[in-house]
């Protein structure tokens, strides 16, 4: 059985949007199909087994973190092929695992939209589009100091994502990997 993930994004972070991933496994496991269910950290990283409609599970998701938690979260789904794909391509091997983020898209961006994000970038930042995959190389100061906010990216992508860095992300792509 192929396995994916279900990313939520804003969960639990500096104390809002509180998903306590315990109860959103039980939730999950008596309200939807999904099977092989279990979270990775508290940031909202659901490994599952591969749904049969990836959409209609990440709508259901959706709905049912809204009713139980009153969080409303965009759910992105990646399979383990994609992850590994895109984890390949992305040019900034260089880097400090830290400073590497992938932020996973509900969708496809719109057309210009990196070039629209270039010109917000610091000193040492970077961008590159793998797919529905914006991989960031974040300068030497941190995710903390640039301008490439939640607001900035979902107004030129045109489409919402989450942000997982680079350690983050080849942890899910080990734990989708089939057993």
């Amino acid at each position: 059985m192929s396995r994916s993930v279900l990313l939520l994004r804003a969960v639990n972070v500096g104390g809002n949007n509180r998903v306590p991933m315990a109860r959103l496994r039980e939730v999950l496991a008596s309200e939807t199909s999904l099977t092989g269910l279990s979270t990775f950290i508290a940031s909202g990283n659901i490994i599952c087994d591969d749904p049969a409609d990836a959409a209609a599970s990440c709508a259901t998701v959706r709905e049912v973190i809204s009713k139980e938690f009153g969080v409303d979260t965009p759910v992105i789904h990646r399979t383990h092929a994609q992850l590994v794909a895109s984890e390949a391509a992305q040019p900034f091997t260089d880097a400090s695992d830290k400073l590497v983020h992938a932020m996973f898209l509900v969708g496809a961006p719109v057309g210009g939209s990196v070039e629209a994000l270039e010109h917000r970038l610091l000193p040492g930042e970077h961008l590159a589009l793998i797919g529905r995959d914006l991989w960031i190389e974040f300068s030497e100061a941190g995710v903390h100091s640039t301008k490439l906010t939640k607001a900035v990216l979902d107004k030129a992508l045109g489409t919402a994502g989450t942000a997982r860095n680079l350690r983050t992300t080849r942890t899910l792509i080990e734990l989708t990997a089939e057993a």
